[in-house]
């Protein structure tokens, strides 16, 4: 038990005891407002509803050989709560967006069309790729513009997102419904003996919570201390979805893209699964556990296996934060969600579960670091600093590596997420980090008071006007100012300052 506590408190992987959930005491639906009792959904759900899975998007092959997509943002409703029509934003579409799918030494284009009233801007959550291309607030798409960025795909296979990345916005346009998965294949995945036909035993499941009023809009107004936390979940944007299994093992791509809240995934009766990949694709090998837990901007891809005829329910038990008690039930620590029914069919396709070892997995070595840079979170800003547009934090050297330093000062939950770059976990509170963490990552949990060391090779994209961004990503706290900026540039080149470039994008 001692065991499975630290592994959840350091390293953000909860291993927790049957009885995680029996401690959260039962509330109705919305007494979390403020705090007060715990949300627990566990029976309540009822499961009435097929899980929507987002439609692969169509797309083309350029005169250059590109392959193109293109995705339309625009405002909508959708229909959540029977007879009640929610006003939302989406992608294609009235909520959520279509699912990207690329094969790594693919080049592509991604034409972003903004039909909504305001400015936002679309980030590639993951992706390795020019810092003009990476979406966030320095690449703004005016009402009306389109933005078309293009860049060639060179990492592993893995499940990334994308999502709005506006300055002091971010929160507000992903919570509308601005959301979608990006699925990287390559020829290494291809050769597992994985489920990967996607829709039938690959499924990907979006996961976010949100708050609905009387009148069946979202309620966007109510932060606590992480952001906001909403009382019912979606998955796909379904509520109360059901899934019909009809394979022995499913495997299913895991997004935590709430704006705040920390999930604790597991059966509801405990059975184990195997853990194949988390942020940056597969890990070196499977990890059969009983739990994972995912802070808002991470992913994990899990095989479930199932029986015929049978059904179970993923369930979000209560996180493991780290956190005083008091913040802790400010922060949803208490909570459990009935998250999804898995239904098998009565006669199931065969299927084996995954291969014991996955993919190599090269570590980076400390040894040959270039510098080693510290950050620390605390009261809305990185290392005393509130975000600032025109200023570069940390300037690096292409091709080299470096290890970075975090640590949350804050008696709050707090995560880090780099962008432009995947990083590998070093040490956690000085320990070696959980066979979970072994693999590539870009956003990580930061229990208070536990610094965590990442390392991390900067590839030959360099640009000495166009930053990338790291921050926390409960996004209120990053809209609040918990956000920095760094450069890329070639060795002996000058940086710009971080305002100076184009920022107009009609095309």
């Amino acid at each position: 038990m001692k065991r499975r506590s630290v592994l959840a408190l350091f390293a953000g992987i909860a291993l927790a005891s049957l009885g995680a959930a029996g401690c959260t005491a039962d509330g109705p639906l919305g007494d979390d407002d403020d705090g007060g009792r715990p949300v627990d959904t566990v029976g309540k759900v009822k499961f009435d509803r097929p899980l929507a899975i987002p439609p692969l998007a169509p797309s083309r092959k350029d005169d250059q050989g590109r392959r193109v997509f293109d995705l339309t943002v625009q405002a909508g409703q959708h229909q959540f709560l029977a007879g009640q029509p929610t006003p939302t934003w989406g992608f294609n579409g009235d909520y959520l967006g279509p699912t990207l799918r690329s094969q790594r030494g693919e080049q592509v284009r991604i034409n972003v069309h903004n039909q909504l009233p305001e400015t936002t801007t679309v980030h590639w959550h993951g992706m390795h790729l020019p810092a003009s291309a990476d979406g966030g607030p320095h690449q703004p798409v005016a009402p009306g513009a389109t933005w078309s960025p293009s860049w060639r795909i060179d990492q592993p296979a893995a499940t990334l997102w994308y999502h709005p990345h506006p300055h002091g916005q971010t929160e507000r346009h992903v919570y509308r419904g601005l959301a979608g998965m990006f699925i990287l294949d390559d020829d290494q995945e291809a050769a597992l003996a994985l489920p990967r036909h996607y829709g039938v035993d690959d499924i990907p499941v979006i996961v976010q919570d949100k708050r609905f009023g009387h009148d069946g809009r979202l309620v966007e107004g109510e932060h606590r201390a992480t952001g906001l936390l909403g009382d019912t979940l979606l998955v796909n944007g379904t509520v109360g979805p059901q899934l019909r299994v009809t394979t022995e093992q499913v495997r299913l791509r895991l997004l935590n893209a709430s704006t705040a809240r920390i999930y604790n995934f597991g059966l509801a009766d405990d059975r184990r699964f195997a853990l194949i990949a988390s942020d940056g694709g597969l890990l070196p090998a499977t990890v059969d556990t009983d739990r994972i837990q995912l802070s808002p901007g991470e992913r994990a891809e899990i095989v479930v296996p199932v029986k015929p005829g049978e059904r179970v329910v993923l369930r979000s038990f209560p996180p493991e934060l780290g956190t005083n008690q008091g913040m802790t039930e400010v922060a949803g620590g208490h909570d459990t969600f009935d998250v999804l029914q898995l239904r098998a069919a009565s006669t199931l396709a065969r299927s084996t579960p995954p291969p014991e070892r996955l993919v190599a997995v090269p570590r980076l070595d400390p040894a040959v670091a270039a510098t080693t840079r510290g950050f620390e979170l605390a009261g809305r800003r990185i290392n005393g600093k509130s975000m600032d547009m025109d200023r570069i934090d940390e300037v690096v050297t292409a091709e080299t590596t470096e290890v970075w330093e975090v640590i949350n000062r804050h008696n709050q939950p707090h995560n880090f997420h780099v962008h432009g770059v995947r990083f590998q976990v070093l040490d956690v509170g000085g320990a070696a980090p959980p066979p979970p963490l072994a693999g590539w990552k870009d956003t990580v949990y930061l229990p208070p008071e536990t610094p965590i060391r990442l390392i991390m090779r900067f590839g030959g994209y360099a640009d000495p006007g166009q930053p990338y961004m790291f921050h926390c990503h409960l996004l209120f706290h990053e809209d609040s100012g918990m956000m920095g900026q760094y450069l890329v540039v070639q060795p002996g080149q000058q940086p710009q300052a971080a305002g100076n470039h184009d920022h107009s994008h009609d095309h």
